[in-house]
């Protein structure tokens, strides 16, 4: 029987996560392991500064209090005699599109799972104000963990899946879409007069681009992006190595 491995960064209790174990439940048997509380934007953080607890909360069901990345590397190490077939990461309750997949604790699950060498999926859905509906983003999740369990993944690659409102027209692999990152910190006074900041979200100024996730989303399509772990800019090692380095270590 295949094995999955569910996390996220919305937290243990969150609806999106259970719609999600639902989906695949079909697929194989499901672990969830998430935060107790939430952890969205935490990115790809690893808690290294105290200790980890790890409580079951119901059947199959653990919550950790720490990161996403934290709950891949407990569950892998301490629940599952061997590795999981599948980890999947969500479902997000907003979307991590473009260059704001670097803030994403929902990524993070995913891309900690593929560094571990294990096919990975992140799941995620547009925020609204509203009651969500997960249904369409746990059939889109459960279509291609069939399809990635078939077929396979090349190494260290994992799939960022954003699921429009709504009925989806369809897939589209994607890439990257690219903002005008403007980050708002808003400065208050607390009682005592000690300035304190809240940062906003950025400004949504996203370029035009006709493979992007940001445009399949706002065309209604589900936007299917392959990602790596390897930030090496290779476009930029000629230039690099067009510099004297070797001038300024002689002097």
């Amino acid at each position: 029987m295949l094995r999955i491995l569910i996390t996220n960064d919305d937290g243990v209790r969150s609806d999106g996560i259970h719609a999600l174990a639902g989906a695949l439940g079909a697929l194989g048997d499901v672990v969830i392991v998430a935060p107790h509380v939430e952890a969205s934007a935490i990115g790809h953080a690893l808690t290294l500064r105290r200790p980890l607890r790890m409580e079951q909360v119901g059947e199959r069901v653990f919550e950790v209090d720490g990161t996403p990345t934290d709950c891949v590397n407990i569950a892998v190490a301490k629940i599952f005699d061997r590795m999981p077939d599948l980890v999947v990461s969500g479902i997000n309750k907003g979307f991590n599109l473009g260059d704001d997949t670097t803030y994403s604790g929902t990524v993070a699950g995913a891309m900690e799972g593929a560094l571990l060498g294990i096919p990975s999926l992140a799941i995620s859905l547009e925020r609204t104000s509203g009651d969500y509906d997960f249904g369409p983003s746990a059939r889109a999740a459960s279509t291609l963990a069939k399809l990635v369990l078939e077929r396979g993944l090349p190494a260290r690659t994992f799939l960022n899946v954003n699921v429009p409102p709504g009925r989806p027209k369809g897939f589209r692999v994607t890439v990257q879409a690219k903002r005008n990152h403007v980050t708002v910190v808003d400065e208050r006074c607390d009682p005592r007069g000690k300035a304190y900041y809240w940062i906003e979200e950025g400004q949504n100024d996203w370029e035009p681009h006709d493979r992007s996730d940001y445009q399949a989303v706002r065309d209604g399509y589900v936007s299917v992006t392959p990602l790596r772990p390897d930030l090496t800019d290779y476009d930029a090692l000629a230039v690099l190595e067009q510099f004297n380095f070797n001038s300024f270590t002689r002097r």
